[in-house]
């Protein structure tokens, strides 16, 4: 890691908490996941890639559903991890996540339910509303 880089990570950790609230939507990055983990937030980590048709659909229907229910975005965290980049990494490893197109809610370091490639709205609803039953 050269310094320009070091730099610009080390000023952004301070923020991480206070990007990692509930209603938000964040791409992730290492750190970003654990410390809404560490702080016991309700998170929904969604591993996805651009090119995957499965993923497109669950984001549909995703989006649909908070539209449709403001507690979601009152209570779940929304994370994105980028397949691509991140498929292969220690998040990814620890969650024994098996392919792209993988939903986990988790309330701090405990899941409390996956998705693998599923994109009906009556299972994606029942995940969100696991996620703010447990807030």
């Amino acid at each position: 890691m050269d310094r320009r880089h070091f730099l610009t990570l080390a000023a952004a950790l301070p923020l991480l908490p206070a990007m990692a609230r509930a209603g938000t939507t964040l791409d992730y990055a290492p750190g970003v996941a654990e410390t809404a983990m560490d702080e016991g937030r309700i998170i929904l980590l969604d591993f996805k890639a651009s090119w995957c048709s499965t993923c497109a659909a669950q984001g549909r229907v995703l989006d649909a559903l908070r539209a449709e229910n403001p507690a979601y975005e009152a209570a779940i965290t929304f994370i994105n991890v980028d397949w691509d980049q991140y498929g292969s990494g220690d998040l990814a490893q620890a969650l024994k996540i098996p392919r792209r197109s993988t939903l986990v809610l988790l309330k701090g370091r405990e899941e409390l339910a996956r998705i693998v490639a599923g994109t009906a709205m009556d299972a994606l609803r029942a995940l969100l509303d696991k996620g703010v039953a447990a807030a």
